[in-house]
């Protein structure tokens, strides 16, 4: 995004967490700033945003990608492990949406991402992960019916399999190296290979782009292949 021509504010649990990001958005010369939010608390939430418009005057791109894993099989989940995963990523982007909605409906322009995955297809010992993720397509379906009329564009992502640290960490739960699950899960991606970070961001900058203005409501697979074909 900051390649794109964006200022970037960037919220994680702690203003600490995101100096990193901060620092490589000003790396090719952009704005950016860190904010402390929890995307499940809905005062955070309110705080954080009237900071971010403050800061840059207007808000015209939220991108909902707060995310964590708490996998297990149904009859282990926990109560806890389901509240969690549908609380950062569902109520998390219903909130953070909320929240940008009224500077992008008084400045009739927003483009919104929801973050989805290939799991919203459904993936065994996933099923908070894969609920949420399914009710983020719905979500930014309906939100698309609701705010067009403001010329604000709503739109998911569902990546497939990325080279990230979450991917990393749930490599490791399982007892395998990152090497050995690109290896063990690559030969059913019809483009061989695990996605990269920036294969998404990639989409992410296209839809939030004048060249996307009309497109709304979709959700858009990046997952090296038909997302069918990956799970």
């Amino acid at each position: 995004m900051a390649q794109e021509g964006a200022k970037v504010a960037v919220l994680d649990l702690s203003a600490e967490a995101g100096q990193d990001t901060v620092m490589a958005v000003r790396d090719v010369g952009q704005e950016a700033i860190a904010i402390a939010c929890d995307v499940s608390s809905a005062k955070q939430v309110g705080a954080a945003f009237e900071e971010v418009a403050n800061h840059f005057g207007r808000i015209d791109i939220l991108v909902n990608n707060a995310g964590l894993l708490r996998d297990n099989l149904l009859f282990k989940m926990s109560e806890d492990d389901w509240d969690k995963v549908l609380d950062v990523h569902l109520k998390g982007s219903f909130l953070c949406t909320q929240a940008v909605q009224q500077y992008m409906v008084e400045q009739e322009y927003g483009r919104i991402i929801m973050t989805s995955s290939i799991v919203a297809l459904g993936n065994k010992g996933q099923v908070n992960y894969s609920a949420a993720k399914a009710g983020l397509q719905a979500m930014a379906r309906t939100l698309a019916l609701e705010l067009g009329r403001f010329n604000v564009t709503v739109n998911a992502v569902a990546p497939g399999w990325i080279e990230t640290e979450m991917t990393k960490e749930a490599a490791e739960r399982v007892g395998i190296t990152m090497e050995d699950m690109k290896e063990r899960f690559a030969k059913n991606i019809p483009l061989r290979r695990f996605g990269r970070p920036e294969d998404v961001a990639n989409v992410v900058a296209f839809l939030c782009s004048d060249e996307a203005s009309y497109i709304s409501g979709e959700t858009i697979y990046v997952a090296g292949g038909p997302s069918s074909s990956v799970i």
